[in-house]
């Protein structure tokens, strides 16, 4: 069997075991969200927060919800990080320094997983399951949270209120988050990935001297790595390493565990919408980019320029030879899709082209489809922005699903796209204009500016995936990826929010022979194209100095 053929089957494999699980995982997060219902377990925990899960919220109080929740997270685990030294089971690891502690901190807890260290030699059992396995359950549940009060916000009418912050993180946590990652982790386990708490110990001989590994509970931690959109490995290599990705068919149930919760969550959306055709709408424009992605970028990777890639099937260097180009092609554009961040293969050894294509996913603002939360809510503000532009084309008040779209929605929906190519480029620009930062680029021209344009892009977008060539663990790039990725998480969680709250307080507008159908194959192509040409005049002229001039010039 050919490498291509390999590739297309994995991923009709792929697509056809995402569409088993649409409808029933889509609907029971539909039930877990409307539900009265309170578990015995979840009563446990209100009581113990202090929180009364039946009081409805304001957006302004969901709002405070998050970010408190959010602040405590950080300093809990920046503490815990800085105390490493004299906890049990440090594996005789130090304290994590003061700035790398900030930004492994801020990652977490904003589901970025950024890391600027190598999991294996800095962090020990206990910061890695109580502090960091902890926040990739939370900070998923927290995105969950947002993206349901938006789609509360376009369900109800003539109210500010959109459920209890508190209810939602809970439930999203202990009815989806763990019984889903638990079924994940046994998988893995039976599949070959490791779960133990050994300490450090030698495994061989190699050239002269002793390699050393420590286990972890990895499977566990893998499990809801993927199945939260978070991405930060247990070890440095991530997907790549074979403790935590063994085989190709664990290398696809990952690709299948990061992208299931995003694409079943725009059937979550209809049921509550009570139009699951206008799910499916949505569903359709992120499976069109994310197959033109997979396309496109297996097209790169596998174009042979040369005897060397003729004689390697494809452009192998940086891939892992247990998953070839394609399965490392669709690993590499779900995961930056997504705002996952995992990676099976090194980004940065990509042809040119295949390296934009990654950094492109990341711009779009990961909605196709997105992390668990985030990718729903983004796509939800370019529906809008697409509903304004068909408005100013026929001159008539947009509306989207019985809501106007008025002068104060559509400012709030700009504001939400603009904040993000805002810190990526301002930041970007800064660190290239600066005289020391340009020193942690591993190559230099546009490959080295790309490395520079990615660190950013992953960051201000809360993905976590890095380049491969930039060394960030210094106090500029912990310091200002930290600042990038908490304003680019809760920055556009505030507008998300107050739309949401504008939303809920208007009437429903009934349907007209005018209004424009939300739910037909025309608004699905001015979706693509919204979302495709809004991207592209924003980032093009970045792109252009960086993977672009590349890919043209190899």
């Amino acid at each position: 069997m050919g490498s291509v053929l390999a590739g297309v089957l994995q991923l009709l494999a792929l697509i056809g075991a995402l569409a088993l699980a649409y409808i029933p995982l889509g609907n029971y997060m539909a039930k877990v969200y409307t539900s009265d219902k309170h578990w015995r377990v979840e009563k446990w925990t209100y009581r113990a927060i202090g929180a009364n899960p039946d009081t409805e919220m304001t957006w302004t109080a969901y709002l405070r919800g998050v970010l408190a929740f959010s602040a405590v997270g950080v300093l809990f685990l920046y503490l815990l990080q800085r105390i490493q030294g004299i906890l049990p089971g440090s594996l005789g690891f130090d304290s994590v320094n003061p700035a790398q502690s900030f930004n492994t901190a801020v990652s977490f807890v904003t589901n970025t997983n950024w890391q600027s260290y190598y999991g294996e030699q800095t962090m020990g059992h206990v910061v890695q399951t109580a502090g960091l396995a902890v926040q990739n359950f939370v900070s998923a549940a927290v995105g969950i949270a947002v993206a349901v009060a938006l789609v509360r916000g376009f369900a109800r009418s003539r109210t500010g209120e959109l459920g209890n912050f508190w209810a939602d993180l809970v439930r999203g946590t202990i009815r989806i988050l763990v019984p889903g990652a638990a079924i994940a982790a046994i998988v893995l386990v039976a599949c070959g990935v490791i779960q133990n708490f050994s300490g450090i110990h030698e495994v061989g001989q190699f050239m002269g001297g002793s390699q050393q590994w420590n286990g972890g509970a990895v499977a566990s931690q893998e499990a809801i790595k993927e199945f939260g959109t978070n991405g930060g490995g247990y070890f440095n290599a991530n997907s790549a390493h074979p403790f935590e990705n063994p085989t190709p068919f664990t290398n696809l149930f990952e690709i299948f565990l990061l992208l299931v919760i995003p694409f079943s969550l725009t059937r979550t959306f209809g049921v509550m919408v009570g139009s699951v055709k206008q799910g499916y709408a949505i569903l359709a424009t992120m499976a069109t980019i994310w197959v033109g992605f997979v396309a496109l970028m297996m097209w790169t990777e596998f174009a042979h320029h040369g005897p060397a890639l003729q004689l390697a099937d494809g452009a192998m260097e940086g891939k892992e030879v247990r998953f070839g180009v394609g399965s490392s092609s669709i690993f590499a554009v779900s995961t930056t899709l997504t705002s996952t961040g995992a990676v099976d293969s090194f980004h940065s050894s990509f042809t040119g082209l295949g390296g934009g294509i990654t950094i492109l996913g990341m711009q779009l603002g990961e909605i196709a489809p997105g992390g668990t939360g985030s990718g729903l809510y983004g796509m939800l503000i370019m529906a809008v922005i697409a509903v304004f532009i068909a408005g100013l084309m026929v001159g008539r008040t947009p509306e989207y699903l019985g809501k106007k779209i008025g002068t104060r929605e559509i400012k709030l929906a700009a504001c939400y796209i603009l904040i993000t190519p805002a810190l990526v480029l301002v930041l970007a620009a800064i660190s290239m204009a600066l005289p020391t930062p340009p020193h942690s680029m591993l190559n230099s021209g546009a490959h080295g500016f790309s490395e520079v344009l990615y660190a950013f892009t992953s960051a201000a977008n809360n993905n976590g995936s890095a380049f491969a060539g930039l060394n960030a663990n210094t106090d500029w790039y912990n310091t200002m990826l930290g600042v990038a990725m908490l304003l680019g998480r809760f920055l556009p969680m505030v507008f998300v929010l107050a739309l949401a709250g504008s939303l809920a307080e208007q009437r429903p507008v009934p349907e007209t022979a005018g209004t424009l159908r939300t739910n037909k194959p025309l608004f699905v192509g001015l979706l693509v194209g919204a979302i495709l040409i809004i991207t592209g005049l924003t980032y093009f002229p970045a792109l252009a100095l960086g993977p672009l001039a590349e890919g043209l010039a190899s």
